[in-house]
């Protein structure tokens, strides 16, 4: 029915980038809104990134702030995550996720907001 499928993970040099993306499988992919969460090992599941149906707003988590980006291509059903000067902290899996809604209200999106994830994708940053 309803599948998110991650693809762009990889290993990289601290200060390096990668790009995301996730492509979703339904039409109705453009009316509503989609995150990223990442999950570091040992630790539990945080979330980073959001933006509303149309990419008119957005939201990060501070950590990432001025680092990452979050972007989506409608036509393309695609969701991106831009993430620049990486940081051996930023080491983890990455979820794509899609919300019950179409907008994105507060500070995050909250894990009880989402209606589908991504099965993850293991981004490495070393040294």
């Amino acid at each position: 029915q309803v599948q998110l499928v991650e693809s762009g993970g990889g290993l990289v040099q601290a200060g390096g980038s990668l790009r995301l993306s996730c492509a979703g499988s339904t039409r109705a992919f453009s009316d509503y809104a989609m995150g990223w969460f990442r999950q570091a090992p040992g630790k539990e599941r945080e979330f980073v990134t959001a933006i509303s149906w149309s990419g008119g707003s957005t939201r990060y988590v501070d950590s990432v702030k001025g680092r990452f980006t979050i972007s989506r291509d409608n036509a393309k059903n695609t969701l991106y995550l831009q993430m620049n000067s990486l940081k051996a902290e930023d080491t983890a899996v990455y979820y794509c996720a899609r919300s019950y809604k179409a907008g994105v209200t507060g500070a995050t999106m909250m894990e009880v907001e989402v209606a589908y994830w991504g099965q993850g994708t293991q981004v490495t940053v070393s040294a």
